[in-house]
């Protein structure tokens, strides 16, 4: 089934758009803000922008390149926050403690956020980035997930309940687990604006296929704070 998926979803499942802008399925667009973490909008922007006809935009307070956590990498906004009022998914990534703590500070970034969401098919977020939509107001009451080290911080700062899981859906609000979790998320997303057979398809074109090496004594697997 899932073969026949990725024949069907055509020049979508392989990345291939004749016009990234023109779009006519879901628009989508992931913000962007100094000190993110790079895998957390990059990864389900892989899995997202092959949906059919789907339109990913990245979106910051500035149109132009924004760094991440490691300030070795930047990404570019195409687009600024007073430019988009409208989206079907919206989707805030992580950032190491600078970060985030800058993004849930920054007011326009929050009333932003607020309004996106209040006609957003599905508002979503990957590892810290649920602490900036709780810092936004958005939370309040919910289960969430987030990175495993800030999980006592959002569950005792803010009125969510932690949930320790790779994605938790409350309502039209989906928030992830740390940094790799966003494609699980992104998948599961996926299937939910389109259908299974279509998640599987992409899957399968990236070929996302987890299975982590064990933790051994000579080959410590460690957990990378964000």
């Amino acid at each position: 089934m899932a073969t026949a998926a990725l024949a069907a979803t055509g020049a979508a499942a392989t990345g291939a758009h004749a016009d990234p802008r023109g779009g006519a399925g879901p628009n989508i667009g992931i913000l962007l803000y100094d000190g993110y973490s790079l895998l957390d909008p990059t990864g389900p922007a892989e899995v997202l922008s092959r949906l059919p006809d789907a339109t990913v935009t990245m979106i910051a307070e500035r149109r132009g390149a924004v760094r991440t956590d490691t300030a070795d990498v930047a990404v570019v906004a195409e687009r600024c926050i007073d430019e988009v009022d409208r989206l079907d998914v919206l989707l805030v990534p992580g950032a190491g403690n600078r970060g985030t703590v800058e993004a849930m500070n920054n007011e326009a970034l929050l009333r932003w956020i607020r309004r996106i969401h209040r006609h957003s098919r599905w508002t979503t977020s990957v590892c810290t980035g649920s602490i900036i939509l709780a810092a936004a107001g958005l939370l309040g009451g919910r289960r969430a997930t987030t990175y495993w080290a800030s999980a006592e911080y959002l569950q005792s700062t803010f009125d969510v309940t932690y949930l320790p899981q790779r994605y938790v859906r409350s309502g039209k609000i989906i928030t992830a687990a740390g940094v790799s979790a966003g494609v699980d998320m992104a998948l599961y997303l996926a299937s939910l604006i389109a259908d299974d057979d279509t998640a599987k398809a992409i899957q399968l074109a990236v070929e996302y296929d987890p299975q982590p090496p064990p933790s051994t004594p000579e080959t410590p697997q460690s957990p990378v704070p964000n």
